[in-house]
């Protein structure tokens, strides 16, 4: 029995994904944050895939960070030619995605969306996302992860000092 959300694991028999499935993996502690699923897995931070949404325009955007990195939403929003780019709150992440925060999958969202993939994921060889729930993540090469989300890589990190 698979402990992926069923719409995920729904999404990943269709997309050819479905070894996968089996190799998702649950736990007991909460993974609905980057550090709390690196610690559970027992992984680097920057291998865990954040699937975070944000409203461009008011048009909804998912874009796919790694851990250990934050967000630029000025480089979001020049790579969008948007005017204004806003983290969205939790009731649009429900809307768009058909998930809760903390449990997004990369991919197999209630609706289609424009998906931003910051170029840091391709660091590694395997990153771990979230499988629809705040207790499950599977693990992904990061190339299939942006076919799979449709994904056009950008660089859009807060750069550091």
């Amino acid at each position: 029995m698979t402990t992926a959300h069923p719409r995920f694991a729904a999404a990943l028999e269709e997309s050819g994904l479905g070894e996968v499935l089996v190799r998702v993996r649950s736990f007991p502690e909460a993974t609905r944050t980057a550090a709390e699923a690196a610690a559970a897995i027992g992984c680097e931070l920057s291998r865990i895939c954040k699937s975070l949404v944000f409203a461009a325009d008011g048009a909804p955007v998912l874009v796919l960070m790694d851990g250990a990195s934050r967000v630029d939403v000025e480089r979001v929003r020049w790579e969008l030619g948007a005017r204004k780019v806003t983290r969205a709150d939790a009731g649009v992440v429900r809307d768009t995605t058909g998930y809760a925060i903390g449990g997004v999958p990369p991919f197999g969202h209630r609706t289609r969306t424009r998906v931003l993939a910051d170029r840091s994921l391709l660091a590694h060889d395997v990153v771990w996302a979230a499988a629809g729930t705040p207790y499950s993540v599977f693990p992904i090469e990061p190339e299939a992860l942006v076919a799979h989300a449709g994904a056009t890589l950008v660089d859009v990190r807060e750069r550091t000092a």
